[in-house]
């Protein structure tokens, strides 16, 4: 993208809408390497390993053991609305189900927000950056139809000007596209990983809640 932008001169028909579209395109890629990283490599986590050895300690009786082995999990989305709900018990005679119940809800309003922030605006560029390459093609079409009606011109410059309308149009047309394809595939990616995400902390959650209920 920076390459393409280097060479658009003001000599270079669309130059314009080039500038315009490094916005969307860096906020795009911005949000897209900030989601990446927070959802890749601080939220996720191997569930069904993590939960195997919190179900073996809470089945001991290790609570605190348990919470340990979330704590030490460095604030990974499932651990984190785990510890919540071992912390519900951990030190208590008797504990209900609603008890246990709101400190994971809890836990999971926390977390559940966090890991969809931002995601939503790459959808959002995606289809600025379609629509101002939209804008650069009609701007071209302008363009090209002013250079065909135009009278008094050698039909040299008049075949030049039509051809620099027609490639204003392209030039914008894929630059704009080529940023909205990109911004909507890590939207899409991280979307999909998000929900990955939140339908582990839906299952584990339950089972973990009727674990801790069944051991009191």
């Amino acid at each position: 993208m920076f390459e393409i932008l280097r060479n658009f001169s003001p000599e270079v028909a669309g130059w314009q809408f080039m500038w315009i579209l490094l916005i969307p395109a860096t906020f795009a890629v911005a949000i897209a390497i900030e989601r990446a990283i927070y959802i890749l490599m601080k939220s996720d986590i191997d569930a069904p390993k993590f939960m195997e050895e919190i179900r073996k300690e809470v089945k001991a009786g290790n609570y605190k053991k348990a919470l340990v082995l979330c704590e030490s999990a460095k604030e990974r989305a499932l651990p984190k609305i785990v510890a919540c709900g071992l912390r519900a018990v951990i030190d208590r005679e008797e504990v209900d189900f609603r008890t246990i119940q709101n400190s994971v809800d809890e836990g999971t309003l926390e977390v559940i927000p966090k890991l969809r922030k931002r995601t939503e605006y790459l959808s959002m560029l995606a289809n600025i950056s379609t629509l101002i390459g939209l804008m650069g093609t009609i701007y071209g079409l302008i363009l090209s139809f002013q250079a065909v009606s135009a009278k008094g011109i050698d039909p040299t410059e008049k075949a030049r000007l039509l051809a620099a309308g027609i490639s204003t149009a392209m030039n914008t047309t894929l630059t704009g596209l080529i940023i909205a394809v990109v911004a909507t595939i890590c939207y899409t990616f991280l979307t999909t990983k998000t929900k990955k995400i939140i339908d582990e902390i839906d299952e584990h959650t339950v089972k973990l809640i009727n674990l801790l209920t069944g051991n009191r």
